[in-house]
């Protein structure tokens, strides 16, 4: 018998993190990625900032009145803010008394800068021996390249991603959106979150030496080590795949109209035939297995979209789906938020600035975990008090000394 709704509350369980401190040094994308996703599952992340350095992930079109880019106040949702001058005796001072009685400190400077302020590794770890400390540069710590200064455009191109990208012909094609950055965060806190597990076994700390260069070179693996074998360059295949045929994105009866359509058996192929209306195609030896539809691809390709071209990728999707045929229609972006069917990973949040956003929550729900709300992101140095307060128990005085001394800016 289910529950109601409050027995349902009464056996929710506290998020992943509660009562993880995080000490985030990060900046731009990567780093501050991983810190939110941390926060989404509870931890109490503390961005350590600057009025001298000021972060936003890029320029946006909207600046609050405080000095925060929109790309700011989604990236540093949930977290808090306290305004250190790390090159202020007093500031490097609070900084290493804060990494004391952190359980995570996470940076993505390039390398040495860390070691330059006498926060490294090394040095926090007498303080803090159960601490998790993360680096992660564009090329790690270690090895010829750990100087070089990264962007994600740049490790897309020297990973060899953007020649695996696009078609045989196309120039080298980044993938959109910032895509390193976004899988340097995922692996940091995957790495964070197994640290954490570790260190309750071991108390022990640990070293994450993260480059986002090998994040990249990662995630076409396969690719890789398919050349290494071969010594052959693995083409450039756009939308279709190197093991199953037809696979591809077909042009539909609107001007900017599209559907992903994606045949993987024998079986599904009888079945697109049979939908189109070319049975002939569906009893062509030549045509039946995997192997022979990839030689024959491009011949495929024109009868699809002879037929996809009469029809919308509203309808073209429906006919397939209702098949059993792995198809949709491609979406606009604005589509994937406006249409009746929208991901649900957005929803507004309460934002101190402007009432109301749109924002990107965890992909997945951890029932009976109860994960926090999205929470306005801060403005530079709201949380000096409290978080003096709540992580060292400093009084008021105490930070009115610190104040004098110049050490938050």
């Amino acid at each position: 018998m289910s529950g109601s709704a409050s027995d349902v509350a009464a056996m929710a369980v506290a998020a992943p993190l509660e009562g993880i401190r995080v000490l985030d040094f990060t900046h731009v994308l990567a780093g501050p990625f991983c810190t939110r996703l941390l926060a989404d599952l509870g931890a109490d992340v503390v961005r350590v900032e600057s009025s001298k350095h000021p972060d936003h992930p890029w320029q946006s079109a909207y600046i609050s009145a405080d000095q925060r880019h929109a790309s700011y106040l989604n990236t540093n949702r949930s977290k808090r803010s306290i305004s250190i001058d790390l090159k202020n005796d007093a500031g490097q001072q609070i900084a290493l008394k804060l990494a004391a009685v952190a359980d995570v400190v996470i940076e993505n400077f390039s390398a040495g800068v860390m070691d330059r302020l006498k926060l490294d590794f090394a040095t926090i770890e007498k303080l803090n021996p159960r601490i998790v400390y993360v680096s992660m540069s564009g090329y790690g710590h270690n090895g010829p390249r750990r100087d070089w200064t990264s962007m994600n455009m740049n490790l897309q191109g020297y990973s060899g991603l953007m020649t695996v990208t696009g078609t045989e012909g196309d120039p080298p094609t980044a993938i959109s959106n910032s895509w390193n950055d976004y899988i340097g965060g995922l692996h940091a806190c995957f790495a964070v979150l197994q640290a954490i597990d570790k260190r309750a076994g071991s108390g022990r700390s640990s070293h994450i030496d993260l480059s986002q260069f090998e994040c990249s070179a990662a995630m076409i693996g396969p690719l890789l080590l398919s050349s290494a074998m071969s010594g052959k360059v693995p083409p450039r295949l756009g939308n279709r795949s190197n093991i199953v045929a037809p696979q591809g994105v077909y042009h539909c009866a609107g001007a900017d109209d599209w559907c992903a359509v994606s045949i993987e058996t024998d079986e599904q192929w009888k079945a697109l035939t049979e939908v189109m209306g070319t049975e002939n195609l569906g009893s062509d030896t030549r045509l039946s297995s995997a192997t022979g539809r990839m030689d024959h691809h491009n011949k495929i390709d024109r009868e699809i979209e002879a037929w996809t071209q009469r029809h919308s990728s509203a309808e073209v999707e429906q006919r397939l789906k209702a098949a059993g045929l792995p198809a949709e229609r491609v979406r606009r972006i604005d589509r994937v938020i406006d249409e009746p069917d929208p991901a649900t990973v957005f929803s507004h949040m309460e934002e101190q600035r402007i009432g109301s956003m749109l924002t990107t929550r965890l992909p997945f729900t951890l029932a009976p975990v109860s994960l926090p709300e999205p929470r306005s992101a801060p403005s530079l140095g709201e949380h000096n008090r409290d978080i003096l307060r709540q992580w060292l128990n400093l009084s008021g005085e105490q930070f009115d000394e610190f104040e004098r001394q110049q050490a938050f800016t």
